[in-house]
């Protein structure tokens, strides 16, 4: 299984906000931050605002922020809110046309395993991500999150 990229930018989004609750965050320091074009911040901005996961103001002096308390953002709800979807295989999707469908274990096998990976993100709050060691630092600086590859 995958998480799709716009998954991938949508939790840094959500991690950088929440690592710098006290102010607005742009769009472009985001972009900065983790090397990615703002084009596709505004659209996983815009996403994660429709969804209500963050605010967004505009403006000379605008930008984002949580729409609520990281302790009140499930890791599990956003993935869910973002991703397309979870048919991790054809005999899982609605469109299956696979002939060993009814008699292949493999759909019970990987449906026991979706529900283990949400079981387990929905432990987790944004909380939980942004406590890491180094982030509280960051929170109190106006410096780019450093992303070693």
């Amino acid at each position: 299984m995958r998480l799709t990229t716009l998954t991938d930018y949508a939790l840094r989004v959500l991690i950088y906000t929440g690592a710098h609750s006290e102010r607005l965050c742009t769009i472009s320091e985001i972009a900065k931050a983790f090397d990615i074009s703002q084009a596709h911040l505004m659209k996983v901005s815009q996403l994660l605002a429709q969804q209500g996961w963050i605010t967004t103001v505009r403006g000379k002096n605008g930008g984002l922020h949580l729409s609520k308390s990281p302790q009140e953002i499930p890791l599990g709800a956003v993935v869910r809110s973002i991703e397309p979807d979870f048919n991790l295989v054809e005999c899982l999707g609605p469109n299956n046309h696979c002939r060993l469908t009814g008699g292949c274990a493999l759909t019970c096998i990987l449906n026991g395993a979706l529900k283990a990976f949400w079981q387990h993100l929905d432990c987790y709050t944004l909380a939980d991500v942004i406590a890491r060691p180094g982030l509280p630092v960051l929170a109190q600086s106006n410096q780019p999150i450093a992303i070693s590859r």
